[in-house]
């Protein structure tokens, strides 16, 4: 079986006709892989398609530019070039030629290139898209590799191309953002009633992952992962729940207040509305989340405190083993004082904190610990001084349904920075590239990602990947 593909292309009018043959197939039926495209014939044919298809658009477009839009003279040529574009089926050469400004008005230059109006960049908006989703979710030689398995690229993508090309669409998406300020609540209390009533209460979760550092090889830097949670009702016997990611390197980001106060934006809130945020308790985080809402309501993580009660607890187990009875006396006092805390009795607590301290001194010369254990005892209690505002009473809002820990932003940090920046190969990373990553890889993983690009190129079709959404 021969087969023959034409591509006809039509004018406007519908008047002229241009047949160009595409390719020429020989298929034969007699075994299964010899039944339709082969994936080689496929990116072939695409590719074939589309250099035909550019160069019929470039040539309208500069037919359209060849003569002066004021009086109609036909423009010279000062030179003739080609420029380069990439695009999801292959890269293309494509004329770029100089032309003179007609004399029938005064400009600014004696002559310009047409097809840098219709090329501002030389990369089709679809591969950049494609690009950075999956270099948002993939590393960037896997996405290299998945998109030369499947598309007509040439081999001339590789990693530092698919790198360069991600870091300038978070560039760009960072030249977006909103300037920083001290604090987002404007307007009067009077006027913040009188706004409708919310969709529902919104609960924030922030806390922070480690990252390798590029530059001090031996050491590691801080990101810090949120997950922000609006629950409303679609009707009043079904919940949802919207959920929005961010993040940032907390020692390279100038405008975290203002990253946070966007994710807010989006989820539709309103100075009325309820909000709740649960953090590990320390100062960049509890700095970040202030003055965001007049509603907000800030809580310390039961997560972060019940895993330093646990900490005490091994260090009682230990002591178990050289005094059975001390030892067991001292884990019903750090019982207690977890009971104290995990109903916001603050006063209780910190009295219990000092009594288990001078009871530990009975172990001084008989636990081969006991500087490491007083150490921490001391580190906890200035944990709780320093975050007592931040405690309420866990057990009441458990009982009435309400958030006490940051369990789903733990799946978040996992989900944003372990996946992606690989702590278990130890990948290493700059401060500015895994920062711009990290935005859009929240983006993606947001589904949000689409609606940039359709904001940027508003007549682009975009297909999120579906696991991403």
């Amino acid at each position: 079986m021969r087969v023959k593909l034409q591509l006809i292309m039509c004018s406007d009018d519908g008047q002229e006709e241009t047949i160009t043959d595409v390719i020429t197939l020989q298929k034969d039926s007699q075994r299964i892989e010899h039944l339709g495209l082969t994936l080689r014939e496929a990116k072939q044919l695409l590719t074939t398609i589309q250099k035909r298809l550019l160069q019929h658009q470039v040539e309208a477009f500069l037919d359209a530019c060849s003569t002066c839009l004021d009086c109609g003279t036909p423009l010279k040529a000062k030179g003739y070039q080609s420029r380069s574009f990439r695009t999801l089926f292959g890269t293309f050469k494509l004329p770029s030629p100089r032309l003179f400004h007609c004399r029938c008005r005064r400009r600014k230059t004696t002559a310009f290139r047409p097809l840098s109006s219709l090329l501002p960049e030389s990369v089709a908006p679809e591969l950049l898209f494609m690009e950075t989703q999956w270099s948002s979710l993939v590393s960037y030689g896997l996405t290299v590799e998945a998109l030369t398995d499947f598309l007509p690229l040439d081999v001339t993508l590789d990693v530092k191309t698919v790198r360069h090309d991600t870091l300038k669409i978070a560039e760009r998406c960072e030249a977006e953002l909103g300037e920083e300020q001290g604090s987002f609540i404007e307007g009067c209390p009077r006027d913040w009633e009188a706004l409708p009533i919310p969709d529902g209460p919104i609960t924030v979760g922030i806390d922070g992952g480690y990252v390798r550092d590029w530059e001090a090889k031996k050491h590691n830097f801080e990101v810090i992962v949120g997950k922000s949670t609006l629950a409303c009702k679609r009707n009043e016997d079904e919940d949802h729940s919207s959920s929005k990611r961010f993040g940032f390197v907390q020692t390279l980001d100038t405008k975290s207040k203002r990253r946070l106060y966007e994710v807010l934006q989006s989820q539709g809130m309103q100075l009325n509305q309820q909000i709740t945020f649960l953090s590990d308790g320390s100062d960049t985080v509890r700095d970040l989340q202030l003055s965001m809402s007049p509603e907000a309501e800030h809580l310390l993580d039961w997560f972060h405190l019940s895993m330093k009660l646990t900490v005490l607890d091994q260090y009682g187990k230990g002591l178990v083993h050289c005094d059975t009875v001390l030892g067991e006396e001292i884990r019903e006092k750090i019982e207690r004082l977890k009971w104290s805390l995990w109903h916001g009795n603050l006063y209780k607590a910190l009295y219990k904190i000092d009594d288990i301290e001078s009871f530990i001194y009975n172990f001084e010369e008989t636990y081969p610990k006991f500087k490491q254990l007083l150490k921490a005892v001391e580190e906890f209690r200035t944990y709780i001084v320093n975050n007592g505002h931040l405690i309420l009473n866990y057990g009441e809002r458990y009982r009435h349904g309400e958030a006490i820990a940051t369990g789903f932003v733990e799946s978040t940090v996992h989900q944003v920075v372990s996946k992606r920046f690989c702590k278990k190969q130890q990948m290493q990373w700059t401060k500015r590239g895994a920062h711009l990553l990290l935005q859009t890889r929240v983006k993606t993983l947001n589904g949000e990602l689409g609606e940039v690009f359709k904001r940027w190129y508003p007549d682009m079709q975009v297909e999120e990947l579906a696991e991403a959404a």
